[in-house]
């Protein structure tokens, strides 16, 4: 029997296993609104602006290891979705994006809401499609989901005519993809890994630099195996974040502009990079001039496109991390390498990144070290971007797998709401909170109408400083406190959380954070917590730009021990 395309999508998706959609419905994909309502099995979440619904199939994609769906009309709701579809994009997450678009008959005349969405789209998709028949449609799905979820993962966009969703076609969902000029490495060459083996078993000063690609598929337990068999550290990126507990032994946090120092100096004084899943950025390296010139690199990444891009690999390694480190350890021995690791806990005892100032006031930092004392690290922590995201990389610990979810390669503000619903709606058995700054918070709070429709039970802590935090820190820094555009007013958001009807709490005091955090913990449903901190914190550590990751500003108003010259390394 025929039906039409809308009805074919629907089966599709079904057939592809979604269980949640992220839209906002308009002209050209009323069709397929109207087919919708056939399907209860396709839980729609309506957002309340379109950004929103990439980033919560982006946040739902993170958490989930699903692929990520969201809807938007052509035109204006199909420009709206790119910003969070860039942010999938740089960040490898999968999710499928569904726009409208006009008739087959007025493409390319300027009709009403039109927009080339895939010409727009090209350099910030996987890959997209303009399906213009019906009969095309299973074919086009099933190779969209999947794209995105094999190899790199990342953003897929169908941008479908509003006159196929209403013509006919029969339904034959295919079992099997044939894309013959795709084929994604997954094991990586047998003499590269021994080459790499081999490598490890000479280095002395050796360290793991583990990125969002061990998260992506999945290699905890084969980079534990890895760090513990080799007494190697882990070092992670900021994406990396929750690929190796933080509480173990050799976990020694973030490297980059706003790495732990010792994470910094021990990358820069390494004689031997392992680099995991992650693609050598340039908040994470610095000046590559200076970046670890003494190391020697293996380089294991499943997009052979990451590889030379940056640094220089010595073994470069393609294909799936999982695989390759299974591999790889089956050829490593046990090894020590007690000096390297007392130096790092030498530097780690001198400078403590994670040291919170003694003071009366009300420091950001230790609203995010309450939170983690309140959940004991059990939860799933979405954050917007700026300065609180830093901190909240830096204060919280991560022992749970893949519990850290935030916007990396884009810096997307306006991303912690919206994703948090997302990783809420995926992980329903989960604590979710949202760490997130009244600067990035007000880019996307009409989610908020989204939170109370649907009762998603997101907690929000809010840090409101009165700035665009991070810039105002730059140009307090760099541009003689000269604070242009940065003081920024907030509205009561008391009253905003009133008006949705979502309980809320304002702290002013450091003695009434545990009480008010307890307290959103206790409720059942969204609680949103309002932190007045102070206004001119700053994140340290801090790389400066353009300087190499050893050169390390510090807080100057916390006591540090004095540097010991133990290291070869210009630290």
């Amino acid at each position: 029997m025929k039906t039409n395309g809308a009805h074919i999508l629907c089966q599709s998706l079904i057939k592809e296993g979604v269980e949640v959609i992220f839209g906002f419905p308009g002209g050209a994909v009323i069709p397929l609104y109207d087919a919708l309502l056939q399907y209860p099995q396709l839980r729609h979440v309506l957002v309340r602006h379109e950004q929103a619904a990439a980033h919560a199939a982006d946040g739902y994609a993170r958490v989930t290891g699903k692929v990520g769906v969201c809807i938007a009309t052509s035109g204006p709701g199909a420009t709206n979705l790119i910003t969070g579809v860039a942010t999938a994009h740089l960040d490898s997450s999968p999710i499928i994006a569904i726009t409208g678009q006009v008739s087959r008959p007025f493409i390319g005349k300027d009709a009403f809401q039109e927009a080339d969405v895939t010409g727009i789209t090209l350099p910030i998709t996987k890959h997209n499609y303009l399906v213009m028949r019906a009969s095309d449609m299973t074919n086009t799905v099933k190779e969209a989901f999947h794209l995105a979820r094999t190899g790199r993962p990342g953003p897929i966009l169908l941008d479908i005519p509003k006159d196929v969703f209403t013509e006919e076609a029969s339904f034959n969902y295919p079992e099997k993809v044939s894309l013959p000029g795709y084929n994604p490495p997954f094991h990586g060459d047998p003499s590269q890994i021994e080459k790499a083996a081999k490598l490890i078993s000479e280095s002395n000063k050796p360290v793991i630099l583990a990125g969002r690609g061990v998260i992506i598929s999945k290699a905890y337990d084969e980079l534990k195996e890895l760090a513990e068999k080799a007494q190697i550290p882990v070092i992670t990126t900021l994406l990396g974040i929750s690929s190796f507990p933080e509480s173990h032994v050799l976990s020694f946090g973030m490297l980059g502009m706003h790495g732990m120092t010792y994470a910094n100096w021990a990358t820069s004084d390494s004689d031997l990079i392992i680099a995991i899943g992650m693609r050598f950025d340039d908040r994470a390296t610095g000046n590559l001039e200076g970046f670890a010139p003494n190391a020697r690199i293996i380089h294991i990444d499943i997009d052979p496109a990451e590889i030379d891009k940056n640094v220089k690999a010595d073994i470069p390694i393609v294909g799936d991390c999982k695989d390759i480190l299974k591999s790889l350890n089956r050829q490593i021995s046990t090894q020590l390498h007690i000096d390297w690791i007392r130096q790092i806990e030498h530097w780690q005892d001198e400078h403590p990144a994670t040291a919170i100032k003694e003071t009366h006031k009300l420091l950001p930092q230790y609203v995010i070290r309450k939170i983690y004392e309140a959940t004991h690290g059990d939860a799933i922590i979405v954050t917007g971007v700026g300065q609180h995201q830093m901190w909240a990389a830096q204060h919280f610990w991560y022992d749970k797998p893949g519990n850290f979810v935030s916007s990396g390669g884009l810096g997307t503000m306006g991303f912690g709401l919206p994703a948090s619903i997302g990783a809420k709606i995926g992980c329903q058995d989960e604590t979710v909170w949202m760490i997130d700054g009244d600067g990035s918070f007000q880019m996307n709070m009409q989610e908020l109408a989204t939170v109370a429709h649907d009762n998603v039970a997101v907690k929000m802590a809010i840090l409101n400083n009165g700035f665009l935090g991070m810039v105002r820190q730059w140009q307090e820094l760099f541009h003689g406190k000269r604070y242009m555009a940065t003081p920024i007013s907030c509205p009561d958001l008391m009253k905003i959380a009133e008006a949705y009807d979502i309980p809320a709490m304002r702290v002013t005091e450091k003695d009434g954070v545990t009480p008010s955090i307890n307290k959103a913990m206790n409720h059942s449903g969204p609680y949103l917590i309002e932190f007045r901190v102070e206004p001119e914190e700053n994140v340290y550590p801090m790389v400066a730009p353009g300087a190499a990751i050893s050169e390390v500003t510090e807080d100057p108003n916390m006591p540090v021990t004095a540097v010991s010259n133990t290291s070869t390394s210009n630290c």
